[in-house]
Parts: C-alpha cells; structure tokens; sequence
C-alpha cells in the first residue's frame, strides 16, 4: 500500500520517538547500506543509526569506525538484543535474509529487509508468520520516490480517465553479456537474487502501487545467454537466471498491462512506459532501466494535445538534498516507516505486502513454464 497522497509521506520529527536502528550489512567498503540507508537516515527526522553487525566481528568493527557508528556488534543476535535498538535493517544477500531476520523477530525488534524478501516462496511464508505480532517492513522504496507518487496521484484524479492499457519495457542491466566478480551469485537462478526478483519485482511493485494489482499474468521469459563473461579475467561464467521476461495480463481494474524486461544495457530503448486511458495518456522515461530508484520523468497529454513535461510538484520531495541520488526513495520510504512505527499506521509495505509481491512472480513464473494464464492470488 502506498501513500493516498503526497502529504501522507511526513518525517518522523518527535525527538522523544527516536528510533534506534541497528544495520545488518554495513561495509566499510561501500555497498548498498552504506550509499542508501545511511544518507537517508541521515535525513530523516527521528531515526540514529546505534548498531552495525556484518559478516565478523572484524568486518562490523571496520565499518563502525569507518562510519560512525557507535556500536559493533558480533552477531545479529547480540545487535538485535541491544535495548537501543528498536529497528534492524538486514541489508545483505538475498540467500542469507532468512538466517538473519528470524533471530530480529525472535528478538521483537521491527525489522525492514531489503527486497526481495527471501529466496523463493517457502522461506517468505515462513518470515510472514515469523513476524505475527512483530512490526515488518520491505525494502521495496521506488513506490515511494517523489514522481512515482505523484504519477499515481495523477492517476487518481483522473489524468488519463480510466486506465484501457499498460506498456513497459526497460533493461535489467547486470545480466548482461558481462558480469563484475562478487556478483556471480545473481545469476544462478535457485539463489534468489535474479531479473525476475530484483529488476523485474521492484518495477512491478511501483507499477501496481500506481495503477492497482495483476489479477492473471501470462509470460514468456528465456536465458538467451547462458554464459557470460568475467569482466576482469574473460573466462565463461553458467547463468540460468532469465535475462529476458515478458508478461501481459490483466489488472484487477480490467486495463491490459504488459511489462518486457531485457538483460544488459540495450542501445535502444532503455526504460519506456505509458499508461493510456480515455482522457489521456502519460509516458514515463528513464535513465536506471527500471523502477528501482523512482527516477522517472513524466510526460502527459490530454485532448489530443501534444505529450508535454509534468513537473512533479517541490511538495511531494521532503529530502531535495537527495535528489537524482538512490538515497532518496529509500528517505521517503524511511519517512513513512518513522510515521508507522510512531502512529501505529500501516501503510509501508510489510513482509504480508512482500508475500504478494512475490506470489506475482511465483505466478509469472508458472505461467512461463506452462505456457498457461495463471490468476494471481488476491489479497
């Protein structure tokens, strides 16, 4: 669920409230934690960052001091178990989310997890009923980038009218032609962390928070590279991830979508998608291939007119210091977590929005092996 409209997204600005959070993959060598959650929190009203743990001892030592943080922790237990600590963020890879958000919900402690959740549908079942009576939030930020909202409000109030169809297609980039070494692990396709769940899922999570969810999906993916190149010694390296996904279907509306996601960085069209209704249509472009960051921008016509720029209103960016940098979303998704976790609301994506998100892509994945229309379970 996404915010109703841009002022619903509000920093968390009672001193008093301040919420403690401990980082679960920190590095001091960069990585996502470093270059978007922790500008972010920097940003964000009402959120310290208090804790770090990381793959050792000596590894969570480094990265305190190299940013920071008071803290290093041994183990996610030991972070976990601090009582300044009310948030644990587990910011590592896909296969190890499972291993390292049970002992935080064990702990009670609110837990965001990065997306996706966990390495096929099993293991997300089992974190959903893990985090029965326990505050869960995932990482799935592109829903709450400035144009991103501003799109579904246009939407809302009727820009196009109603909403007849759907077309996207983007890139997924890393899997590509050529891989960087550490990232072999994306393209083994029983690890979890492939184009389907990561490219594929976040631009399908900001696509459905605009226009609503798939009610039936029918797709056709491939791995038209089933070897690579390692970027630095040349030698062939196995992917049985898919590098190509197309999926039509239905929406719970009635509008025909249809999302094609390519492997690598093609010299075409890089990231294209329109929304056409009955009094208007929108073309959102951009520069990441997909949805991840929310860096979009927007044209709009309406009347036959020419498609022209639709600005996104100054009101809907709390954080322009962020702007074109990935940090941003993940500040507006932080926002709304300080207001839930502080109100009692629930209007951030939790583990039962991640349980979804990822039965959509157990069912674009069904439908490709089968060949068949495949209904998406409701909610």
């Amino acid at each position: 669920m996404a915010p109703d409209r841009e002022e619903d997204v509000q920093m968390a600005s009672d001193p008093e409230r301040t919420v403690g959070v401990g980082i679960v993959g920190l590095s001091a060598n960069g990585g996502w934690a470093a270059g978007a959650h922790l500008p972010a929190l920097a940003a964000v009203d009402g959120f310290a960052v208090r804790a770090v743990a990381a793959s050792s001892p000596q590894s969570a030592r480094a990265a305190a001091q190299a940013h920071g943080v008071p803290a290093a922790s041994d183990s996610v237990e030991e972070l976990a178990g601090r009582d300044d600590v009310d948030l644990v963020v587990v910011s590592v890879k896909v296969p190890r989310h499972r291993e390292l958000v049970l002992p935080a919900l064990a702990a009670g402690k609110a837990v965001l997890c990065e997306w996706p959740l966990a390495a096929g549908l099993d293991e997300v079942r089992e974190l959903v009923g893990a985090a029965t009576g326990v505050r869960s939030f995932v990482g799935v930020q592109g829903r709450f980038a400035p144009a991103v909202r501003y799109l579904r409000d246009l939407v809302a109030d009727g820009y196009v009218g109603e909403v007849l169809s759907t077309t996207l297609v983007g890139n997924g980039g890393v899997w590509g032609p050529v891989i960087h070494p550490g990232g072999e692990y994306l393209l083994d396709r029983d690890l979890g962390a492939t184009m389907l769940t990561i490219p594929f899922g976040h631009t399908a999570d900001a696509l459905t928070s605009v226009l609503g969810e798939f009610a039936d999906v029918v797709a056709t993916t491939a791995t038209r590279r089933p070897q690579v190149r390692n970027a630095e010694t040349g030698a062939a390296v196995p992917m049985t991830a898919e590098d190509q996904i197309a999926v039509s279907g239905t929406l719970v509306g009635g509008a025909v979508a249809s999302i094609h996601l390519r492997g690598g960085t093609p010299r075409g069209t890089g990231f294209l998608w329109e929304i056409n209704g009955t009094d208007g249509d929108l073309q959102v472009t951009s520069s990441t291939g997909s949805l991840n960051y929310g860096q979009i921008t927007i044209l709009g016509s309406q009347g036959g007119e020419p498609l022209a720029e639709l600005t996104t209103p100054a009101s809907y960016d709390a954080f322009p210091a962020l702007a074109g940098q990935p940090a941003a979303a993940v500040a507006h998704a932080y926002a709304q977590i300080g207001r839930d976790l502080a109100e009692g609301t629930t209007v951030a994506p939790d583990f039962t929005h991640a349980l979804r998100r990822h039965e959509l892509l157990d069912a674009v994945a069904r439908s490709a092996a089968t060949g068949r229309r495949v209904e998406v379970p409701e909610k």
